[in-house]
């Protein structure tokens, strides 16, 4: 490949140091590159820039500098794009970026001479059902996460898998992850953690109001609905809905958000034969 996208986050990166030694890098070994600046984090903020990357946009790879966050957001950027993404890690723990700043020449290297494996990770997309019309949809890598609205309070959620009533939750809300996502929100609130390589859907309450109340494992072609119900009579919007941790859409009783498989798949580049279990072990320690 010759011709890269340097998407930086800017907090992480400051200085633009690495940027900067990435593209010194490149311009001597004959390559092109843009550099886009972003600040998007793990949890969206009201001053987060996003990465302004076109669908037109072609390039052989996007170098992602920042942490798992960065990744999140230029996925969603680049998700109308077929470019593949390579995650360099300067966050704290960084499940999806496998390069660290040390190894970056060596990486340039290989990725010039052709000398990867690209993973297709799975998506999902949730859609909200308002009075029995779909409204907002969006794409999540990570997860798609339901959260209550305001502080010390629970919310209920009724749970249904191909249209079958599965539980009902009195809890802080509800996670829905792919494998990839497995090892963020998922992992903090008790769910299993597994293999980005598998075939499924997880379902994680959040803080549920029951001692019997677990994450459930679901198949990829298992459509889920989750209904908001009422909990109190002076509150109209009960709950938030978040893709990959992006700002939250408000949730009144009775709204719907139907989850299923995406057809989009997310293309992270692999650079080195390390087994995910391995990686958990050195990043869990």
């Amino acid at each position: 490949m010759k011709d890269f996208l340097i998407a930086t986050n800017y907090i992480k990166d400051s200085n633009l140091m690495l940027t900067t030694r990435i593209e010194n890098y490149l311009e001597e070994r004959g390559c092109t590159y843009r550099r886009i600046l972003g600040n998007c984090g793990a949890v969206a903020a009201e001053n987060d820039v996003s990465f302004s990357i076109s669908e037109n946009d072609s390039y052989d790879c996007a170098l992602a500098l920042g942490g798992d966050g960065t990744i999140l957001q230029v996925s969603r950027d680049l998700r109308n794009t077929d470019i593949p993404i390579v995650g360099v890690n300067l966050g704290t723990i960084g499940f999806l970026t496998e390069i660290e700043p040390n190894q970056i020449e060596d990486v340039l290297d290989r990725l010039i001479k052709d000398d990867y494996l690209v993973e297709e990770r799975m998506n999902i997309e949730g859609s909200l059902v308002k009075d029995g019309q779909a409204l907002n949809w969006d794409i999540a890598l990570n997860d798609i996460v339901i959260t209550r609205a305001g502080f010390s309070r629970v919310i209920g959620l009724k749970i249904y898998v191909n249209g079958k009533v599965m539980e009902i939750y009195e809890a802080d809300g509800v996670i829905v992850s792919t494998p990839t996502g497995s090892t963020g929100y998922n992992l903090s609130a008790g769910g299993p953690i597994v293999s980005p390589k598998t075939d499924i859907i997880i379902l994680t309450p959040i803080s549920s109001h029951s001692l019997t109340s677990k994450s459930i494992v679901l198949s990829s072609s298992d459509e889920i609905e989750i209904e908001v119900l009422k909990m109190r009579k002076a509150q109209k919007e009960e709950a938030i809905l978040s893709f990959d941790g992006q700002p939250g859409i408000q949730l009144s009783p009775g709204d719907k958000v139907k989850i299923v498989r995406s057809d989009m798949t997310t293309k992270m580049i692999k650079l080195f034969d390390v087994s995910f279990y391995k990686v958990l072990r050195d990043k869990l320690r």
